[in-house]
């Protein structure tokens, strides 16, 4: 493809394009020392833990965790690994399919998690939802929505 064949970005898709890209890189970082500050975890770290904390009986499979929390299953092992070593996970096989691997929250992931969530739910508040009008709010979950579906590869994703 050569530049004559590409369709050029509007003037507006360009400046909503900027802004992507700044929410993209800015976000993330300021989550990630929001996290790093309060409760001593990373961004990846809170969302296996929130992703166990809403899961019957703080356990899911490794398989479906990773797809909860939009990580590779290699990139939650490495996860999983770091808290595990901290006690607030363990890995247990699964009963019902021995080739599978469940990981649970523990008593002192659950209370990490609690004491975790507070802070970074204001600071999600903060970032994003106090700077929007609640028409606009529904404008961006729609249009995130979509993207994320446009980005989607085919694999199943759980419901948010």
């Amino acid at each position: 493809m050569n530049s004559n064949d590409v369709e050029w970005l509007s003037d507006q898709e360009s400046e909503t394009w900027m802004n992507v890209w700044s929410f993209h890189v800015w976000l993330p970082s300021r989550l990630e020392a929001q996290l790093k500050r309060d409760a001593g975890i990373s961004h990846y770290d809170y969302f296996a833990l929130m992703q166990l904390w809403k899961a019957p009986q703080h356990t899911l499979r490794m398989s479906e965790l990773a797809a909860a929390s939009d990580m590779t299953l290699s990139h939650l092992s490495r996860v999983i690994t770091r808290l595990e070593k901290q006690e607030f996970v363990r890995r247990l096989p699964d009963p019902s399919d021995g080739r599978s691997t469940l990981a649970e929250l523990t008593s002192e992931g659950l209370a990490l998690f609690e004491q975790a969530a507070p802070g970074h739910v204001s600071e999600v508040r903060r970032l994003i939802f106090d700077n929007l009008e609640p028409e606009e709010q529904r404008h961006f979950s729609d249009a995130m929505s979509k993207i994320v579906a446009a980005m989607d590869s085919g694999e199943r994703r759980p419901q948010r």
